[in-house]
């Protein structure tokens, strides 16, 4: 693997529901721009397939694979690395699109998983590069499939583990990637994950605790010791874990936050016992590392605090990323390497201008642009992001990113030359982050002239375990407070006005959204929620069965619904039994086949609204799950919210036309409240 984030144990908590100075005021700064002298960007320029993506060099660096689409579906592509007009399409699948793949070791096959219409149910497909050959390599049935490890050294099989036998535990299986022969390595009763070598010898594994931490127990000759070789606790559960080992055993690396508040990274001496600090930073977690292909050690590791920044710790890598810095214009990473390590492919990100892809030839010290990501959106009028640090009533720092409509910021500066509408955009999880970088929704909402803040509330991620544990069970309250302390931070310096911000998000957003609009009545104008849960308690009632060792984790840090006082609280922070509070109007989107928010979530809350006679729109999509993955349906949703949000705060909004009737959209109820919905399906 090219990064030691990526062998991480399969983490104890999943992201549950999964997207520098205050400007001056407005005064100073330059004059405004009229919104129509904008050009509209049309929202499929945005949210429709990119020409290419999640490009990845092949081990021996004889190719390169990516997502692109093949009739009008995405698809993996190969091609020669020495010649990308020989490109062909590997996979055909005709609806769902494929959104990422891999590498096998052996450079022969490309690797992705898949699952139908959204139901999380991943299966893991190898395709042949020369014959075109798929195969399925676990062809079952409700079946969801891990990837313990992909070693460079052994080529011939991976390790994956499936919850074929019991849907709450993967055992580890040796996957043989000629034959598709799977060889039981290791049944799990009751293990959160496994870490291997690189040799693919089971060496660690990691079990959940009644308290909400973890004990990590040592494998030796393929038997689990009984006695725990460490512990972590609650609030240390999601800052702290194993990363991987050295190529020769020897050292094992950490991500630590115990003694410390931000993650800092660590090496074991195995055999003693002993570990040395590597990296750590008071600001943020560390988040990735660059190893080194021969021995597996640390090169280089990433800090992710208002922005992604690389610390080289070797002369070599200290010359590549200084070199990459100056010839770079925007935020770049590496996101693949050759095992050789003399090719890299580095994705940078401008921010106003759409994602590249580029071959850095580290020997020839050399960069050659292999594609633009979205080439329609070369020009197009996209707006600057500014990374700030907003105070909460209680001292908290939250790392927030706002984008202005280039109709008040011309110039990019990030000080409006007026007041204008605001959606506050929540990130899903809660356990996940927003990062600075080129964003879809923020460059879609600002186009239409609205400016758009993503907070990084409490509870997410990335800033050190006391931010994490800030937000314990106070789902619905102080990461609730946070929120609404940045709508006031953006009114005070003359960003929006109280009357003219709306709420939207996905997943846990979705939830912030209905809780907005349910818990503070008057406070957003209108709310977007897509895969939103609207009752925490039936929300943990219906939890997949994989997420098992992450419970306790779920109660201790939102509510115990086995305990009578976790009832209470969870029945109080649901937006449920607060529905007949709304006034304000609402949207909501939801996948009929979504396994973390289940589509129970949207309806009840739907009827508990319209048994109030208050108004709602639902619009409902029958093959998606926790969010839009097919484009025509994420068109579809976006037209209905960028209508429903001009009528709501005055912004402009392409007419829907034609986006419903190609998607699946179903309209359950209340197309009377969205701005041509109506018309749009007749």
């Amino acid at each position: 693997m090219n990064r030691i984030a990526l062998k991480v144990l399969p983490a104890l908590l999943p992201a549950m529901l999964v997207a520098s100075a205050p400007p001056a005021h407005a005064q100073s700064a330059p004059a405004a721009t009229a919104v129509n002298d904008v050009p509209l960007i049309e929202r499929a320029k945005i949210f429709g397939n990119a020409s290419k993506s999640g490009a990845n060099i092949s081990p021996d660096g004889k190719w390169l694979s990516w997502i692109a689409p093949r009739d009008g579906v995405l698809n993996v592509w190969v091609a020669p690395s020495s010649d990308l007009t020989r490109a062909k399409p590997l996979t055909d699948e005709k609806s769902r699109p494929v959104r990422s793949s891999f590498w096998a070791p052996d450079s022969n096959t490309v690797l992705f998983i898949q699952d139908k219409g959204g139901d999380e149910n991943f299966l893991l497909y190898g395709v042949d590069v020369v014959s075109g050959k798929q195969t399925n390599y676990t062809p079952f049935e409700k079946t969801r499939v891990q990837i313990v490890n992909i070693s460079s050294k052994v080529k011939d099989r991976i390790l994956i583990g499936v919850n074929n036998r019991d849907p709450k535990w993967h055992d580890v299986h040796s996957l043989d990637l000629k034959t598709g022969k799977l060889t039981l390595v290791q049944q799990n009763d009751g293990y959160a994950g496994f870490l291997a070598d690189e040799q693919l010898k089971l060496r660690l594994t990691i079990k959940a605790r009644a308290d909400g931490g973890a004990s990590y127990y040592r494998i030796v000759d393929g038997k689990i010791e009984t006695t725990p070789v460490t512990e972590v606790g609650l609030d240390d559960s999601q800052t702290t874990a194993p990363l991987g080992f050295t190529t020769d055993g020897k050292t094992l690396y950490w991500t630590d936050s115990r003694n410390r508040n931000t993650s800092a990274l660590l090496a074991q001496d195995v055999a003693t016992g002993k570990t040395t600090v590597v990296a750590e930073d008071p600001r943020a977690d560390i988040s990735n590392a660059l190893l080194d292909k021969r021995t597996g050690r640390v090169l280089a590791y990433g800090v992710d605090y208002l922005k992604q920044e690389y610390v080289p710790l070797t002369d070599a890598l200290k010359a590549d990323l200084a070199y990459l810095k100056q010839n770079i214009k925007g935020q770049f990473f590496v996101s693949s390497r050759n095992d050789a390590d003399d090719k890299w492919l580095i994705t940078v990100d401008p921010v106003t201008a759409p994602s590249s892809t580029w071959l850095y030839d580290r020997k020839a010290k050399k960069l050659s642009q292999l594609y633009v990501s979205r080439p329609e959106l070369e020009g197009a009028p996209l707006a600057a992001m500014h990374a700030q640090e907003i105070k909460a009533r209680d001292g908290l720092t939250l790392v927030s990113y706002l984008t202005l409509p280039k109709s008040v910021d011309a110039a990019g500066t990030g000080k409006p030359g007026k007041p204008v509408p605001l959606v506050l955009m929540v990130h899903g999880g809660p356990w996940a982050r927003d990062r600075y970088g080129y964003n879809s929704y923020h460059q879609w909402l600002a186009n239409r002239g609205y400016a758009v803040l993503s907070v990084n509330y409490r509870g997410s991620t990335g800033f050190g375990k006391n931010f994490i544990s800030a937000a314990d069970l106070q789902w619905g309250r102080k990461m609730h407070d946070d929120l609404i302390d940045a709508v006031d931070w953006a009114v005070k310096r003359g960003i929006t006005t109280s009357d003219k911000v709306a709420i939207m998000g996905g997943s846990y957003g979705g939830y912030a959204t209905l809780a907005g609009l349910a818990f503070t009545p008057t406070t957003f104008a209108c709310g977007v929620d897509i895969v939103g849960p609207s009752n925490l308690f039936t929300l943990l009632q219906t939890i997949p069965p994989y997420w098992e060792a992450g419970k306790q984790q779920f109660y201790k840090r939102m509510g115990d619904p086995t305990t009578d006082e976790g009832r209470a609280l969870l029945k109080e922070r649901s937006p449920l039994n607060f529905a007949a509070d709304i006034v304000r109007p609402l949207l909501i989107g939801q996948g009929a086949n979504d396994p973390r928010v289940n589509v129970r979530e949207s309806v009840q809350i739907v009827d508990a609204m319209k048994a109030k006679n208050i108004p709602v729109t639902y619009v409902e999509f029958p093959d998606e799950g926790h969010g839009f993955a097919r484009p025509v349906n994420n068109i579809a949703f976006n037209a209905v919210t960028e209508n429903f949000l001009g009528k709501c705060l005055g912004g402009r909004a392409e007419p829907i036309g034609g986006a419903i009737k190609a998607s699946t959209a179903q309209v359950k109820y209340g197309a009377e409240f969205a701005p041509g919905l109506a018309e749009a399906l007749k």
